[in-house]
């Protein structure tokens, strides 16, 4: 019994000499290729990232705002919202380096959601168009400082209602991008852009512009709305200005303030401006009035209030040079985003 214990525990003890240093061997080549992958997790304006790597014995983190860690799981807050591209670099211990990155939007603000992803491959502005099915809140108001309805029978705007009702479908063909770095571009589609008659009256007077069509009539009683030739600004930028107090001449009735040199003006307190400085850029509507208020703005659709001026009286030209004028009228519209 004691001789079969002894013989059991030596082939036991031989087993083991000989399958270890295979076993040893075998584990010297289960090393894994370099390789990274980020995972990340967003909380307000606080991503966490943690680094899912094979064979990493350094870190080397870049957040895209211009500051980096080399901690292995950093977690990072960004001082401002947007759009941003983290970018993860992994070395192994020879050296060898492998790289990957990962599109952030972090708490968007007005100005990313109406420019667009910028760090996106192949990234071209973010374009917006005035939407044809138009919303409940699309409508004709007068300019006054609680925005009243121009016409009390027509409370918002039916789908197509510059088409049908207006005879001017071309009102829905400009096309109106903005890009990060504060470029403009406006594509006219047929060369003519849609606007107030008033306005456009004055720049054919002046010989700037050419009135094409004429509408609005049938619905409204007389003619308030034009197509004029129109070659947009190649060099245009804009201004969004997310809370401003914003003061615009406006008729006598409306008024809720003076400016000299006796000029009618209306204030629109804490509201989001959309303007295009030392240029004739516009969007939506042109007219004497290219800056706009911005009241909502999402990643898909955007309401822009457009101030018009909507009367034949003479005296509602402030200026020839400048050109400028009271106005009388806005319409607030819809614009989406085009794919």
């Amino acid at each position: 019994m004691r001789r079969n214990i002894y013989y059991l525990s030596s082939v036991f003890l031989c087993l083991l000499v000989f399958f270890l240093p295979a076993c040893s061997d075998d584990g010297s080549k289960t090393d894994f290729p370099l390789s990274a992958v980020i995972f990340h997790s967003i909380d307000g304006k606080q991503v966490a990232f943690t680094a899912l790597t094979h064979s990493a014995v350094n870190w080397e983190w870049n957040f895209g705002d211009g500051n980096v860690s080399t901690e292995k799981d950093p977690v990072h807050v960004y001082d401002e919202g947007g759009y941003y591209m983290a970018t993860l670099t992994a070395k192994d211990n020879t050296g060898n380096s492998v790289s990957t990155k990962v599109s952030l939007a972090i708490s968007l603000t007005p100005y990313a959601l109406l420019t667009g992803d910028h760090t996106a491959e192949g990234y071209n502005g973010k374009t917006w168009k005035l939407t044809m099915s138009h919303t409940v809140n699309d409508k004709l108001v007068n300019s006054d400082a609680n925005f009243s309805l121009l016409a009390p029978n027509i409370p918002s705007l039916p789908a197509g209602a510059f088409s049908v009702y207006v005879g001017i479908p071309e009102a829905y063909n400009d096309e109106f991008t903005f890009y990060h770095d504060g470029r403009y571009r406006h594509n006219t589609t047929d060369g003519t852009s849609f606007g107030g008659i008033v306005y456009a009256t004055v720049l054919q007077q002046m010989g700037l512009s050419q009135i094409t069509k004429v509408g609005g009539k049938a619905a409204l009683g007389q003619d308030l709305f034009a197509l004029t030739t129109y070659t947009p600004d190649e060099n245009a930028t804009f201004v969004l200005n997310e809370n401003e107090n914003f003061t615009i001449p406006t008729a006598p009735d409306f008024a809720t303030g003076i400016q000299p040199p006796g000029i009618p003006v209306v204030t629109y307190s804490n509201v989001m401006t959309l303007d295009f400085p030392n240029s004739n850029a516009f969007i939506g509507i042109r007219d004497f009035h290219r800056k706009v208020i911005v009241q909502d703005i999402t990643s898909s659709s955007m309401r822009v209030v457009m101030f018009m001026t909507l009367t034949d009286d003479p005296n509602a030209i402030i200026s020839m040079n400048p050109l400028s004028a009271i106005s009388t009228s806005a319409a607030i519209l819809t614009f989406e985003v085009v794919n």
